[in-house]
């Protein structure tokens, strides 16, 4: 990472035009935190959207799995981006609520959600967005543009729930039934959405009963991923009225995906919300507008060369 020693100090986004961003010897210096993340596809996007925009972008995984480390690592991570010139570091699972505390200001959005998944330095400080929500409400819409939001069903209260929930009430769901192994985190998430949209959220710990009469089902959990495979819920559960949005991406047809199809579900695949999160983080980096009908077209090449 010594090698990068010039870098570029993102401006606020939506301050900077298309095509008016440095370019030559200005570098980008970003990161993603998180465990469990060496078959990220964060990084290959984000490269090459700032190729394409002509900005020279380096982007650096630091895997808590890797350093053996945990959350508690945070304090030292952050302090060290800052030293190092980064221009912003995205944070994924476990640490989008442990970073919290660290920073100086959040977006209206992050504070809402509870969640942070995007930090850009700015000033000397740094500010926390999530694009989570927006990311799963793009890929969603274009996957499921005339999806029965009557009832949907969140399994998964952590940081990418939290971000989904506020999302899909949003975007009109009548009902938001919310299961989470933690009763207690589950009821909270749903508080503080009942607080501000009305009571429209409850909090559970039974799948099978939430999943009476629901239209869709949201998976916001790490389970299926790579690392951590097998199904999040007794295949059984899952009945052809249901639509059922992943959030994982690695594998992009994980098992929840597949036992779905073969019961005829409607599915949307995890790699819609990848993409649509990155182009909110880009543009929060850089000030630049992505466009998100490459980045998607460069995620799924990637995942094909990878398969």
């Amino acid at each position: 990472m010594n090698a990068v020693a010039e870098t570029w100090q993102a401006p606020a986004p939506g301050a900077v035009s298309v095509g008016a961003a440095p370019t030559g010897s200005h570098k980008l210096l970003l990161g993603l935190i998180g465990a469990g993340i060496q078959q990220s596809l964060t990084p290959a996007m984000q490269e090459e959207e700032a190729r394409a925009q002509g900005l020279r972008l380096y982007y650096q995984l630091i895997d808590l799995d890797v350093t053996r480390s945990d959350a508690g690592a945070l304090p030292t991570l952050l302090t060290a981006a800052r030293t190092m010139g980064f221009a912003g570091l995205n944070i994924t699972f476990p640490c989008k609520q442990a970073v919290i505390p660290l920073l100086d200001e959040l977006s209206d959005e992050a504070r809402a959600m509870g969640a942070v998944n995007t930090v850009v330095f700015r000033g000397g400080r740094l500010i926390g967005h999530n694009t989570d929500g927006s990311g799963w409400a793009w890929g969603f819409h274009r996957a499921l543009p005339d999806a029965d939001l009557a009832c949907v069903v969140l399994l998964g209260a952590g940081g990418a729930g939290s971000a989904i929930a506020h999302a899909v009430l949003r975007m009109g769901a009548q009902r938001l039934r919310i299961v989470d192994s933690d009763a207690t985190r589950a009821q909270h998430l749903a508080d503080a959405l009942n607080a501000l949209y009305g009571r429209r959220a409850e909090g559970a710990t039974d799948i099978a009963a939430a999943l009476q009469g629901a239209t869709g089902l949201i998976h916001a959990t790490p389970t299926g991923m790579t690392k951590l495979p097998g199904l999040p819920l007794p295949a059984h559960l899952l009945q052809p009225s249901l639509w059922v949005s992943e959030v994982v991406y690695f594998p992009l047809e994980t098992e929840l995906l597949a036992a779905a199809r073969a019961r005829g579900c409607r599915v949307v695949d995890g790699g819609t919300m990848a993409v649509g999160q990155a182009v909110g983080a880009f543009e929060h980096f850089t000030g630049l507008a992505a466009d998100p009908a490459r980045m998607e077209r460069h995620f799924r090449r990637l995942i094909a060369d990878r398969a």
